[in-house]
């Protein structure tokens, strides 16, 4: 049902647009749901960059799937407003008319895979709109060398790590040379080199070729230099729009070196490590604080000499861990690096080729995506399903854990209503309410926006500090930073550093804002103590 509202329909035909996206007034609201937008208006002109910010569930993926129709097409509810791209009204054109104009990219790579071959499954979206065939060969070669993927090419889609496949669903929206690129979450599952090759695409676009970008974010660190403007919204209102300093002055998810300045007070504040040396004295690093070295227990899992191949594909080769009794371990490498292969071997879901694996203690493995795991039909009811299938009492653990992530106020939601950064959560507490020893979390943050990253942060603590013990493969370098005791990297199936992570973080290319402002600091806690100090 559309509620009453009109507009005048401008097409690309009949002349010259002014902007390439307008919001009009828009609402929304899911079948017998609350409001999620409400009276949304802002205009992107051509060439413009946009970030999209707010905490998870405040309509940021609603927002950009009213695009290109998919929003209320696709999923019904109550519509009022109007969205034009180009000149075209989604009263008119429902999202196949807009996919000549209108590249979009799911914030489930999961869900763009059409074709099994990658190189084919990019040139579908093409072919689909009916470009020449040599002209999509060549779209093809562009793209994935733009975003560094041309080894994917033969691979099949299945065998795709989360990251690969992030990039494969990027360049299936770039082969069709929309002029409004539209990206949910397009580097959750990016290692930092992997983002940073995306983004530099994305810049070459827009300010070469002037396509308009608008992307929704939650790591700042990564896109507060590269956005032109920001929109937050904030419970489904459009709260703040303007320049990234202004948007991100209050904003509780701001990147470390921007909250390091809010707590400074330095003006004008900083999005970037360059930025925020100016704002240093010479004796900024006269003083520097550094953590007590954690000491774990016995050891609870290991590996030795292991090998995994999968298919044609060598996932693992001699690797050597130990992880001892409250123990948080961060695993680290590049997308394809094995990361999730050693945490399924760990799990027992996937048997080696060769070699030892030894797990003494209960483990709960949480996989990238929550949704294999969401199946009843509240959030309460999720945890109480684990409990039952162990036989376990619920002697107050449901409500605990619930209340420790954060998510009492949704334990009668179903989990496919909420956003991917609530649905993150509720797996883990899932899995967490069973009472394993070994955590076994992949990519724990990708969807959380920054309360939900502390909830978890929190959670993690305290499962350590009663002797639990945490391996989490992650890109979320300021996540290792903040939380874990060490750091175990990965790269082409072989671990190549393993010790402290302030040992294994400074001096990284990729160290976390902290570390390449004021090493060997690594938070802004640390950096802040420093700061004072050497001011005093």
């Amino acid at each position: 049902r559309w509620l009453s509202w009109s507009a005048v329909r401008t097409d690309r035909a009949e002349g010259p647009v002014m902007s390439v996206l307008r919001y009009e007034g828009v609402g929304f609201a899911y079948p017998d749901g609350e409001p999620v937008l409400q009276d949304i208006s802002f205009t992107l002109e051509t060439g413009e960059s946009v970030v999209l910010i707010g905490e998870s569930g405040s309509g940021k993926s609603t927002l950009l799937r009213c695009a290109n129709g998919l929003v209320p097409y696709s999923t019904g509810g109550m519509f009022s407003g109007d969205v034009t791209v180009a000149g075209r009204s989604i009263r008119t054109h429902r999202p196949r008319a807009l996919a000549d104009v209108v590249g979009f990219v799911h914030q489930d790579p999961e869900a763009h895979c059409v074709v099994d071959i990658v190189e084919h499954d990019i040139a579908f979206a093409a072919e689909n709109l009916g470009v020449d065939p040599v002209v999509t060969r060549r779209r093809v070669e562009e793209v994935l060398d733009a975003l560094g993927i041309s080894e994917l090419r033969g691979r099949n889609v299945s065998t795709l790590s989360g990251g690969e496949r992030q990039r494969v669903a990027i360049a299936a929206a770039l082969v069709t040379q929309p002029e409004l690129l539209v990206l949910d979450e397009p580097t959750s599952q990016l290692d930092p080199q992997g983002a940073e090759d995306v983004l530099a695409a994305l810049s070459r676009l827009h300010e070469e070729f002037g396509m308009a970008i608008v992307l929704s974010e939650h790591r700042m660190e990564r896109v507060a230099h590269w956005a032109e403007r920001m929109l937050h919204l904030e419970v489904g209102n459009l709260v703040g729009d303007g320049s990234p300093v202004d948007v991100l002055a209050g904003y509780a998810g701001a990147s470390p070196v921007t909250r390091l300045g809010r707590a400074m007070a330095w003006s004008p504040l900083p999005l970037t490590v360059r930025q925020a040396r100016r704002h240093l004295r010479p004796s900024a690093t006269n003083v520097l604080r550094h953590g007590v070295p954690h000491h774990p227990g016995s050891t609870i899992a290991a590996t030795s000499k292991l090998h995994m191949r999968l298919g044609n594909t060598r996932a693992l080769r001699d690797v050597d861990i130990e992880l001892g009794e409250g123990e948080i371990v961060a695993l680290l490498g590049r997308n394809g690096s094995g990361k999730t292969t050693l945490l399924r071997v760990l799990a027992g879901l996937a048997k080696p080729t060769s070699g030892l694996v030894r797990v003494d203690r209960g483990a709960g493995y949480v996989p990238q995506d929550p949704d294999s795991l969401l199946f009843s039909s509240s959030v309460a009811d999720e945890l109480r399903t684990t409990l039952k299938l162990l036989r376990k009492p619920d002697a107050g653990d449901v409500e605990r854990w619930l209340t420790a992530l954060g998510l009492d106020g949704l334990a009668e939601r179903h989990p496919r209503s909420l956003s991917v950064g609530e649905r993150q959560r509720v797996a883990i507490a899932a899995v967490a309410v069973g009472g394993p020893e070994l955590l076994l979390l992949d990519e724990p943050t990708r969807g959380l926006d920054a309360r939900g990253k502390d909830a978890l942060i929190a959670a993690l603590v305290a499962h350590s500090t009663c002797g639990g013990t945490v391996l989490m493969a992650t890109h979320d370098i300021e996540l290792a930073a903040r939380v874990a005791h060490r750091a175990v990297v990965l790269a082409e199936g072989e671990v190549i550093a393993d010790g402290p992570v302030r040992d294994v973080l400074v001096g990284s290319l990729f160290a976390p804002q902290i570390a390449r402002l004021l090493p060997p600091l690594l938070t802004v806690e640390e950096a802040q103590l420093t700061l004072q100090a050497n001011a005093s």
